[in-house]
């Protein structure tokens, strides 16, 4: 199962406006863009499985709400600190969307 969370992002958004264009224009299939976006969704989220190392930290000043649907915990967060080894970020508000990494073979 993959998750299609990341086709919001600036390069997800590009993609699909891409598609758009191809098929206004006659270039692709409706059927054949919605096949590359599938197969972005899989690579996207086999690629930050396998490829990203990095840690993150973080502390929330506040919790105010949190969510769970479907398998997918959604929390809003105010006044919050993110620390990678040495470099620190703050801001005002966050949206953290975790959702369960493995696939659902992965899970037999």
């Amino acid at each position: 199962m993959s998750y299609q969370l990341y086709r919001n992002t600036t390069i997800g958004n590009t993609l699909q406006e891409s598609l758009d264009e191809l098929i206004q224009y006659g270039q692709i299939t409706p059927t054949l863009a919605v096949k590359v976006l599938l197969q972005f969704d899989k690579s996207i989220n086999q690629a930050l499985s396998t490829r990203v190392k990095s840690r993150l930290t973080f502390k929330a000043g506040k919790l105010n709400t949190y969510r769970f649907c479907d398998n997918v915990w959604t929390f809003m967060l105010n006044d919050v600190e993110f620390r990678e080894v040495q470099e620190v970020a703050k801001v005002d508000k966050v949206k953290i969307v975790a959702c369960d990494g493995k696939n659902v073979d992965d899970r037999r």
